[in-house]
């Protein structure tokens, strides 16, 4: 029995020193894994310290900076569970010496492989060194292209790119400009789905969603040249040289157009707080006759119009204002079960009326017209559908009354009716609230977990170690019965 357990202890201690998932030599004492990086940190070889990259609040976005999980959108990232992206957890070489100091402060979790990209980190104390990415596949080099607006919901700039790294998680984003400038991007803040990149620099600091956004660090990008775009994934580096992308001048002025009657009349407009030697150039929608100082039409129908003006040089940006010709008239009636023109308007009208609606209101909800998520409540013959759903949600899901009051841009008075669903759509109604319920409870159990999800393959557990050991003791000791 002494010699049985003799030889299980070898066979054990044998196997779990080449499962231990450190892939470096033990001469090198390196140990690859992953951890958490905080974006200072992740950022500074990379952009050669020119700056302290900030974590990023977003209390306000919907619990979006928790939605850190397998395809979600700030994937590869890690937070203090209040609203604050920290950072992002990323494959890493260590000193063996420094493993259980970096577990306890940055979560390390050892690997079992020596990852394709990864940093160089050691630990002086308290005081966290990062290299830069270290790709072992070589940087990638490809041509794509990017487009500019100065008019984004999310900062002063918005670049759009194509020909960046898709179906992969992007842990950092780098916009490189023509005079050796580098802006580091960061997630919820910054980088966005699809190619899409903001910042603010300083002009409009305040986004979308309410939250103040960082701009000190990016208000040297006005007036500068993109031309390149930096992705670190797991991959390693991939820049996407997108040509010369000039960033217009952001500056603090303001173009107002006031709110008038539709029809025939005249609105004023004021352009202030304007550089000097900025050329104007303004023109407006279709219809529209339009001066520095005054807006003039005729016959215009209600609606939202716009007035831009811009710098013949190109130098500084664009700037546009907005603003609503309004009427009291109702051109629209529901009857016989359809939408139609009411009595004394057009099928124009009629049209202009549902161009513009903005929200339509059936019971005690509201649903947006325009944008994402809307509702299109109409078939092209005027009649309702009652089939229409938002978000994968049936509207109409049971039967009876419903009221119904549509809200047009330009219209001041709203229009409702009542419509009645005699359609059975029990079945249908409940297949879709079981599936969506089950759609919320798969992506809560996915996102519980607090450990950061890299998309790192990590170590095995040494389990087959003691089912192996068992094994040869099984055989031992039938050998030796």
């Amino acid at each position: 029995m002494k010699k049985i357990n003799s030889i299980i202890s070898s066979v054990v201690c044998t196997l779990t020193l080449t499962a231990v998932p450190f892939s470096a030599s033990a001469a090198e004492e390196k140990v690859y894994g992953t951890m958490n990086i905080p974006y200072a940190d992740f950022y500074k070889a990379e952009i050669e310290d020119a700056y302290e990259v900030d974590a990023v609040s977003s209390a306000t976005t919907k619990g979006k900076w928790g939605m850190n999980g397998k395809g979600e959108i700030v994937e590869g990232t890690y937070n203090n569970g209040n609203g604050t992206i920290l950072g992002v957890n990323f494959p890493v070489e260590v000193s063996a010496d420094d493993v259980d100091a970096l577990k306890e402060k940055y979560g390390f979790a050892a690997i079992d492989s020596k990852p394709t990209a990864y940093k160089e980190v050691s630990l002086s104390g308290d005081s966290l060194s990062v290299s830069k990415l270290v790709d072992t596949d070589g940087e990638q080099t490809v041509d794509g292209s990017a487009t500019v607006s100065t008019n984004s919901y999310y900062g002063d700039y918005q670049i759009k790119v194509t020909g960046y790294p898709e179906n992969t998680v992007l842990y950092g984003v780098i916009v490189n400009t023509k005079e050796d400038d580098h802006y580091a991007m960061r997630h919820l803040e910054n980088i966005w789905r699809n190619g899409s990149y903001a910042w603010s620099a300083g002009i409009k600091t305040v986004e979308y969603h309410g939250n103040h956004v960082s701009y000190e660090d990016y208000e040297s990008s006005k007036g500068k040249t993109v031309t390149s775009v930096t992705f670190i994934t797991l991959d390693g580096y991939t820049t996407v040289n997108v040509g010369e992308q000039y960033l217009p001048i952001r500056f603090a002025g303001e173009v107002k157009a006031e709110d008038a009657s539709a029809g025939t009349g005249k609105t004023a407009l004021s352009i202030t707080g304007f550089p000097e030697d900025y050329k104007k150039v303004i023109t407006a929608d279709e219809g529209l006759n339009v001066t520095e100082t005054e807006i003039s039409y005729t016959d215009a129908k209600p609606g939202k119009y716009t007035v831009n003006v811009e710098d013949e040089s190109g130098k500084y940006a664009p700037m546009t204002a907005q603003f609503i010709l309004s009427t009291n008239d109702v051109p629209v009636k529901f009857s016989d079960g359809k939408l139609t023109a009411a009595d004394g308007f057009t099928d124009e009208d009629k049209a202009n009326f549902l161009n513009n609606l903005a929200t339509v209101d059936i019971n005690d909800t509201s649903y947006k017209a325009t944008g994402s998520k809307t509702i299109k409540l109409f078939k092209e013959d005027g009649s309702i559908d009652f089939d229409v759903t938002v978000s994968d949600a049936k509207v109409f899901e049971n039967n009876g009354t419903y009221n119904i009051t549509l809200n047009s841009t330009g219209y001041n008075a709203p229009y409702s009716f009542e419509v009645k669903n005699d359609v059975q759509n029990t079945t249908a109604a409940t297949t879709a609230k079981t599936t969506k319920t089950t759609k919320k409870t798969t992506k809560t159990t996915t996102s519980a977990s607090n450990s950061p999800k890299t998309g790192v393959n990590g170590m095995a557990l040494p389990l087959a170690v003691l089912a192996f050991a068992g094994a040869t003791a099984f055989v031992l000791r039938k050998k030796n019965d």
